[in-house]
């Protein structure tokens, strides 16, 4: 379990592939100061273990179903990575519960940046956006952000200037990818109402402040 807040960046000093299986080492600092061999870590919103690591890397295993629902098979040498440990028992709960788990690949299709804001548009499937409401949670690229607007097939994320500050969004570009999470509390609510037997409807969940 993580919470989108992104502790580190960190930077890939190399990428190995043996056997559709890729090994990329990453430089950080701050994160392997209480690591274990099989901790997860949040690599960009992906959740990945650690199989080895120093006092100035740590390195993680991506197989192809990974690689496959991901970008990280376009991860390179020098690439900028967002970090995040799962979180502990007696921490502070800063943004939303986020798995790691990528539901989906965005492509971001416009960037309109003044001195003070910079919102970023995201292209993505009809699945995901049905999953998601105006001011509610979503996780992009590992980072918990709002949805600050949502349109047919794109939403808008605002980002202030510590997100800017402190994650990788600052760097991207019109036509980078980045991987989303869609709320996971959104998904039980969901599941529970496609169930024809269920008495939940959207009425009760209104009254219940949803």
């Amino acid at each position: 379990m993580f919470t989108g807040i992104v502790e580190e960046i960190g930077v890939v000093k190399s990428v190995q592939i043996r056997q559709s299986v890729r090994t990329i080492e990453i430089e950080a600092h701050k994160i392997t100061a209480d690591m274990h061999i099989g901790d997860s870590i949040s690599v960009n919103g992906a959740c990945l273990t650690v199989i080895d690591f120093n006092q100035t890397s740590f390195t993680v295993q991506v197989i192809k179903g990974t690689e496959n629902k991901t970008y990280l098979a376009d991860v390179k040498r020098q690439s900028e990575v967002n970090l995040e440990r799962a979180m502990s028992g007696n921490g502070r709960f800063g943004g939303h519960f986020v798995l790691g788990h990528v539901d989906e690949l965005g492509t971001i299709s416009k960037i309109n940046e003044t001195a003070n804001s910079k919102i970023i548009s995201i292209k993505t499937t009809k699945n995901i956006l049905n999953q998601m409401v105006k001011q509610g949670s979503i996780t992009v690229d590992g980072v918990s952000l709002t949805v600050f607007d949502l349109h047919d097939y794109t939403f808008d994320i605002h980002l202030i200037p510590e997100t800017r500050r402190s994650t990788i969004l600052s760097s991207k570009k019109v036509g980078d990818k980045v991987h989303l999470e869609s709320d996971v509390l959104f998904k039980y609510v969901e599941n529970i109402m496609n169930q024809n037997q269920s008495q939940l409807t959207e009425e009760k969940l209104r009254a219940f402040g949803f």
